[in-house]
């Protein structure tokens, strides 16, 4: 038997609905970095709300980057991860900011001017953990 199940889009997106935090994984000057982030979904986009000319805004700027969220119960050993990867766009339709600002972004989007970082996910994908490896002992 497998240790990990694949999961379908419609399940990826399931529970990347279901989840407030996430990872995003980028380039910074030149290095690979991740920073967790609240996000939300809208449509088949990942949408972060982040400060006007942070360093996230600024190193996502129209660069292809992943996004992963992920939930593990290592007692239970059960768990699951997704992951997505999208060309960020910052928003600056006036419109779309309208739409983007009344969605229901979870806490922690800070003080001071804000933008909307839009990750469409261009491919996405997901695993299940559905058992325990036989050489892993937990106590």
């Amino acid at each position: 038997m497998e240790e990990f199940e694949v999961l379908d889009v419609m399940e990826c997106l399931r529970l990347l609905d279901g989840a407030l935090v996430g990872r995003v994984v980028f380039t910074d000057k030149t290095l690979p970095s991740v920073q967790p982030v609240n996000f939300v979904l809208d449509g088949d986009a990942v949408i972060i709300r982040t400060a006007v000319g942070s360093d996230l805004a600024r190193a996502v700027r129209d660069a292809v980057v992943a996004f992963e969220v992920d939930d593990i119960d290592l007692e239970q050993w059960r768990g699951w991860s997704v992951n997505a990867i999208g060309r960020a766009e910052v928003v600056t339709d006036p419109y779309e900011i309208d739409h983007l600002a009344a969605l229901p972004l979870p806490i922690g989007t800070g003080r001071g001017e804000r933008q909307f970082v839009r990750i469409p996910m261009t491919l996405l994908s997901g695993q299940r953990l559905v058992r325990q490896p036989a050489d892993v002992a937990y106590d």
